[in-house]
């Protein structure tokens, strides 16, 4: 970017403050914001005229109002694509993790829990092959995880805004559930892969969370903001579902201090595309959509307010 741009960089790795994004809209012709990085209305409104561009690094733009920026003249791109094989492997690490206690019985082995050895009633979690997945969003990454899960002999299920493309159904003989109240009940494991909006905020919420089975388990690895994540802790405290595995947070860094150090759930720092070949081909869709709209073309990944 420093060789193409008169780019100022945040090298720290640590979210700019408010006052400092309210400088960099002020100021900038492009703006590079992370998805922790709250690029709201007010914030929008604050921007000088030189702005036309704000070039998200990440798939989510959640964090950024696009009709806000829109209504500015002020373009939004994002980074699809790139991360959909990553996160689809972290969810079925977690698909696995839960139910087999993965994480609980590495703990197991270390310098302060000495191992007694094999016992045939202990560490005893539950089977994966022949279970039912349900994965709510089946876009990209939902598909992907689907192909993992019915690698492993899963049963796939699916909730989404219409059927996917019939073609792709029978290739991972799924089923969909036009009501997701009706899948969650039935499901062993649920899998969240939607995006997040204000049409899926707190789509778990405690009445949804509350007709899942005892012995199921949720994963999620989308955004915090799609489960009531009190709700969640309450149902796992009072036994409502077997366990949790979450790599995103309603209120990220924060966590509920109720699902910490809980035996039945895996917490995960926002893992999901934290590899090195995904977070570079972030960065460099991020500079071909700079280029294009600096050279006068439309840039590949442009976002629009319909698309949210």
């Amino acid at each position: 970017m420093r060789e193409l741009f008169n780019a100022r960089l945040n090298i720290e790795d640590v979210p700019l403050s408010r006052e400092q994004l309210e400088k960099a809209v002020a100021e900038s012709d492009v703006l590079v914001p992370t998805v922790t990085d709250r690029i709201d209305a007010d914030l929008i409104g604050k921007a000088g005229p030189k702005l036309k561009l704000i070039a998200n690094f990440g798939a989510g733009v959640d964090n950024i109002d696009v009709e806000a920026a829109h209504q500015r003249g002020i373009m939004v791109t994002n980074t699809p694509n790139v991360l959909t094989e990553d996160t689809a492997d972290l969810a079925m690490a977690l698909i696995l993790a839960v139910p087999r206690r993965l994480t609980e019985g590495a703990t197991i082995i270390s310098e302060d829990n000495q191992w007694q050895g094999w016992a045939p009633t202990w560490m005893m979690g539950r089977r994966i092959h022949g279970k039912r997945l349900g994965i709510i969003g089946m876009g990209r990454i939902g598909q992907a995880v689907a192909h993992r899960a019915k690698a492993f002999g899963l049963s796939i299920h699916y909730h989404n805004r219409k059927p996917v493309n019939p073609g792709i159904e029978e290739e991972l003989e799924a089923t969909y559930w036009d009501s997701l109240d009706q899948m969650l009940a039935r499901m062993d494991i649920v899998s969240v892969n939607c995006p997040h909006t204000p049409a899926t905020f707190h789509l778990l919420n405690a009445r949804r969370l509350n007709l899942m089975k005892p012995e199921a388990y949720i994963v999620n690895t989308a955004r915090g903001e799609i489960i009531d994540e009190a709700a969640l802790a309450k149902v796992i405290e009072e036994g409502g579902i077997a366990g949790a595995g979450l790599d995103v947070f309603e209120n990220e860094p924060a966590v509920n201090p109720k699902l910490l150090n809980r035996p039945n759930v895996v917490l995960l720092p926002h893992m999901g595309s934290a590899t090195i070949e995904s977070r570079t081909e972030m960065g460099e869709k991020v500079v071909i959509n700079i280029r294009s709209f600096v050279d006068g073309n439309p840039p590949p990944d442009r976002v629009l307010p319909g698309d949210v």
